[in-house]
């Protein structure tokens, strides 16, 4: 960022004052806000929905893969603790890293300039993963490793321009459904990754069950197996990228961080539906009238954030979603090794060689397939019904109370008994399914939707980057936590204290929900804590402090 915390050079008309500036913002805006629903917002929605689909699909499909991994690279039928944690946390450690860089660099060059380069990030380091090879100088399962950092970066990239730019091209009433409509895909990347994996399995049902007995032909099809699952996670981000590339920059960013108040007001009049002869009109308004508006600078950035009604709100952001992501990510990338605790994804004894492979791929890919379809998916349309009825808080804050106690009646009271039989185990998948549900009715929904719709213009993607990192690391240290504990006097004896673990991070991210502010049918500008009038021709006056409620 620049060292000074406004531009003090201006190259307006002289026919055109600041208050005819402010005006036009002001009304630019309004249309923005007021605008009716219309295919622009499908397209938005599919687009940056695409991404999001493309990163639940890169990061939830190597649960299965990993199991396949096992057999062909682990000994004894499976990777060690330490493998299967870099696997894991490879991808959570650079989505932390993507988030931060390319959150910052979307406030300094602009959504549009770098939207689609994540995505290229991603399908590269998928056709890596699905090409990698071992060698004697190269580890195949440290390729792999680096080969998901650099997805993660690209996902990391995705989670701040994918939530940023709906938030800023959605009228008012219909902002939050937006947002949740975009994230939702996530739970539709998890079940694709679960069906491929299925489909997968069963068209080499009768490779795996014929090569009986020949360990070299059997484990050639499991390696085809994993490598076309992480190699089709591709194909939607190759999809969506033309799309990605095409979409327009935000008026919002042309308007408070590029300072051109005539080519926004042209943008919006593109953008939502108006009459013709209004939009041809204002295509042939002369001049580019840059305004001086707050400027981005490290300065002003902790004058901003030094204030209490800015600085509690996104630090109640970071933890929220630093909650949800332990357990989330906690379990969601471990299903399979949940599934096997409680007998769901075993082949059963008396079954060996290959049709126990073939058996247990298919067991883990149903389980995560009912997991998806049961839990997450109806979960965030949940979300979507009531975010602009009921508001973000309200639904965060139900989502956490109820996975607190979720978690404690799986664990605290009654896990020994519904892990004891199969009827009981039926039972605990069905609960572990409501955790699923109110993570999505809930939090994991509505993190990326508060921060995405708070603060200024030119902080918005910065600070939307530093509260889903936080979130990441938070997923970082659950599969740290995750794979060093989960064996803690047996093979996964230690799961049931995980879940208290979890239950209680969710009891604190209903706490550092109370601190959040309610966005339901408030503009963007009226989230910002900034005034907004004469925001043209000098620095924005930060109104008195409020708490938010």
């Amino acid at each position: 960022m620049a060292p000074d915390a406004l531009e003090g050079r201006q190259s307006l008309g002289d026919a055109e004052s600041f208050e005819t500036l402010n005006e036009k913002r002001r009304a630019t805006l309004a249309e923005i806000d007021n605008a009716r629903f219309s295919w622009f917002h499908v397209r938005i929605c599919l687009v940056a929905g695409a991404g999001f689909f493309t990163d639940a699909y890169d990061i939830f499909a190597i649960n299965i893969a990993s199991v396949m991994l096992g057999y062909v690279y682990g000994h004894g039928q499976k990777l060690n603790a330490n493998q299967d944690l870099g696997i894991k946390v490879a991808t959570p450690v650079g989505v932390v890293v993507g988030q931060l860089f390319f959150g910052w660099l979307a406030d300094v060059v602009g959504r549009k300039r770098i939207y689609g380069y994540e995505l290229m990030l991603m399908i590269v380091a998928s056709f890596g993963q699905a090409l990698s090879g071992q060698a004697h100088a190269a580890n195949i399962l440290g390729v792999l490793v680096l080969w998901r950092f650099v997805m993660g970066v690209g996902i990391g990239g995705d989670y701040p321009l994918s939530s940023v730019m709906p938030a800023e091209f959605a009228s008012t009433r219909i902002r939050g459904r937006l947002m949740v409509a975009v994230g939702a895909n996530q739970g539709w990347g998890q079940l694709a990754a679960a069906l491929v994996a299925w489909v997968i399995t069963a068209a080499y049902k009768d490779a795996l069950l014929g090569a009986d007995g020949d360990e070299a032909r059997l484990l050639a099809h499991v390696d085809a197996m994993w490598r076309l699952l992480i190699g089709l996670g591709c194909v939607p981000g190759a999809v969506a990228l033309y799309f990605r590339l095409t979409i327009p920059e935000t008026p919002r960013f042309t308007l408070d961080v590029a300072r051109n108040v005539q080519q926004a007001a042209r943008d919006v009049r593109r953008i939502v539906a108006v009459d013709r002869d209004e939009a041809s009109t204002s295509e042939q308004e002369g001049g580019v009238g840059r305004a001086r508006v707050p400027k981005a600078t490290w300065r002003d950035f902790r004058r901003y954030f030094s204030k209490r009604e800015n600085l509690v709100p996104l630090l109640g952001m970071c933890y929220a979603w630093f909650a949800i992501d332990v357990a989330f990510y906690g379990l969601g990338l471990n299903t399979s090794i949940i599934l096997q605790a409680i007998g769901f994804g075993s082949s059963g004894t008396g079954t060996t060689g290959a049709a126990a492979i073939y058996e247990d791929l298919k067991n883990i890919s149903v389980g995560n397939v009912i997991l998806a379809v049961a839990g997450l998916i109806p979960g965030a349309w949940m979300t979507f019904l009531v975010v602009d009825s009921w508001g973000r808080k309200p639904v965060q804050l139900l989502g956490f109370v109820m996975l607190t106690i979720l978690y404690l009646i799986m664990v605290g009271f009654a896990y020994r008994e519904l892990t004891a039989t199969a009827a009981a185990r039926k039972a605990f998948v069905f609960l572990y399914c409501l955790t699923n549900f109110f993570s999505n009715f809930g939090p994991n929904s509505t993190v990326s939707v508060i921060p995405g719709e708070s603060f200024p213009t030119r902080y918005r993607s910065t600070a939307f980057g530093i509260a889903a990192a936080c979130g990441k690391v938070g997923a970082v240290v659950s599969q740290v936590g995750f794979g060093k504990l989960v064996n803690i006097g047996g093979e996964n004896a230690f799961v049931p204290h995980l879940l208290e673990i979890f239950a209680f991070f969710m009891l604190t991210g209903a706490l550092a929900t109370l601190v959040l502010k309610e966005g339901k049918r408030m503009t963007l500008e009226e989230l910002s804590n900034e005034r907004q009038e004469n925001f043209i021709g000098g620095r924005a006056i930060h109104p008195p402090f409020m708490f938010p409620n």
